[in-house]
């Protein structure tokens, strides 16, 4: 019977992403990878590198479950390291958001890594010394306009993990808030605001701030994933890790200014306080117009 190789199961590989970075890795690190993607063919690099791949909708609940069966026969019931990393992005305004998208991204991002660990957890005691990785994000700290549903999720992964964290600590299972920064993840894409939106006077701010923001700098995922993999791996991690661009003006900011410093900085950073004087500027051409035609 060959050695037991330590293992780890990551969701959200899909090639270009965190998660792909993270499987090439930890493959390098000698582990037994699983890795999970909604699409089989997504993953065909990382299955061309001995990575073990399987199609995974984290918010089908029977499809975990039988992952679970699956990785456990493998395995021999133990799991070291789960990575809770698949989620989707969604940078609308509250006003403008779907119901039913805003529902999917919480499923998504906060309910399938519960629903995992859940699942997971009797693999992960038996590991012995099993770990967590749960990729949070700066976004979860920071209030970044056009993007409460995702904030919300991300938020809502801190304090999970915090509570995962503690509730674990009696099973020696470590759990591992990841903080992410600006990553070059194919995680945001193009977009444009509905044409009803009460900020469509603001569209090309809205392109040049929010679209924009991650060609400005971001941290290579390889970097990024190097990153996870060694704090991961260590043998005491810190329950929270800020990896990436940008990770340590948010925890500054958090740490030691109050609230309505996001609040200044972030209207700049988004072009908000230009849009609130156009807004005043259309107002008073408004009434310049309606003034001149009553004086007729």
């Amino acid at each position: 019977m060959s050695a037991y190789r330590k293992s780890v199961l990551i969701t959200g590989c899909s090639a270009g992403g965190i998660g792909h970075a993270l499987a090439i890795e930890y493959n390098r690190y000698g582990y037994r990878v699983f890795a999970t993607a909604r699409k089989l063919d997504s993953m065909s690099e990382l299955a061309g590198l001995g990575v073990e791949t399987s199609e995974l909708d984290v918010t089908d609940s029977n499809a975990i479950q039988e992952l679970r069966q699956a990785i456990s026969v493998k395995t021999g019931g133990k799991l070291d390291i789960l990575v809770n990393n698949a989620g989707q992005g969604y940078d609308q305004a509250i006003s403008d958001a779907s119901v039913a998208r805003t529902r999917e991204i919480i499923e998504v991002n906060l309910v399938a890594p519960m629903v995992m660990l859940k699942e997971f957890v009797h693999l992960l005691i038996a590991s012995g010394d099993g770990r967590v990785a749960q990729i949070g994000s700066i976004t979860g700290i920071m209030p970044i306009p056009f993007n409460a549903a995702y904030s919300a999720s991300k938020a809502g992964i801190h304090s999970f993990s915090n509570s995962a964290r503690i509730e674990l600590a009696p099973f020696n299972v470590k759990v591992i808030n990841i903080l992410t920064g600006v990553i070059d993840s194919k995680i945001w894409r193009e977009g444009s605001l509905p044409a009803d939106s009460l900020y469509k006077p603001m569209e090309d701010l809205y392109q040049q701030h929010r679209i924009n923001i991650p060609s400005q700098g971001t941290t290579p995922t390889e970097e990024y994933a190097r990153a996870v993999v060694r704090e991961t791996t260590k043998t005491t991690p810190s329950p929270w890790v800020w990896i990436g661009k940008n990770t340590m003006m948010v925890w500054l900011m958090d740490t030691f200014l109050p609230r309505t410093a996001w609040d200044y900085l972030l209207n700049h950073a988004f072009g908000i306080n230009e849009f609130v004087a156009r807004l005043a500027k259309r107002k008073t051409q408004t009434v310049e117009v309606t003034e001149t035609v009553a004086a007729q």
